[in-house]
């Protein structure tokens, strides 16, 4: 169950993110590896619309398993680096949100295997450096005032979420 002490962790910015839960809604991100194209794609997905993600009043956290100066890095290319992160590289946080490590089918079937192919056409390729563990399954949570209004729980690293319809959900029951 998350509850305050789950959410009394601290961002690269020192914010607290039950307290940013009080204050606004938060959407919360558990990525992959950033050596995985689905992670690639997720924040590329994100990027793209952090200025719908900003003008519903929703505060944007990322997790993920590196250290913050690699994590940079990374987050630099999707226009990402100055959101709010959360390092957690023993997985503590994303089992505490019930996120936990994938099935061969998860992390390699046909769905997987499919996407896998149609992004490389495009010229997006998995890359063969491991940053995190390759087995953690992501998720994401929408947060307020400390519980959890929203989530999307992936069944296969190649689910792609509908980010907008989870926030505008979230905001919708919020009326």
């Amino acid at each position: 169950m998350i509850n305050k002490d789950t959410l009394s962790v601290n961002t690269n910015k020192n914010n607290n993110l039950y307290e940013l839960s009080i204050e606004r809604p938060v959407l919360l991100v558990f990525l992959r590896q950033f050596g995985c194209l689905y992670c690639r794609e997720s924040l590329s997905d994100i990027s793209s619309l952090l200025s719908e993600i900003e003008s519903r009043n929703i505060k944007l956290v990322l997790v993920h398993m590196s250290e913050y100066d690699l994590a940079n890095t990374y987050l630099e290319k999707y226009q990402l680096d100055k959101e709010e992160q959360i390092s957690d590289p023993l997985c503590s946080l994303y089992a505490k949100f019930g996120l936990v490590k994938g099935s061969v089918g998860q992390l390699f079937g046909l769905k997987v295997w499919a996407r896998g192919f149609g992004q490389a056409i495009k010229g997006n390729f998995y890359s063969l450096r491991q940053i995190g563990d390759a087995l953690q399954m992501p998720g994401l949570f929408v947060l307020h005032k400390g519980k959890v209004e929203n989530m999307f729980i992936h069944n296969s690293i190649a689910d792609r979420p509908n980010y907008l319809k989870m926030m505008d959900d979230v905001i919708e029951n919020l009326k």
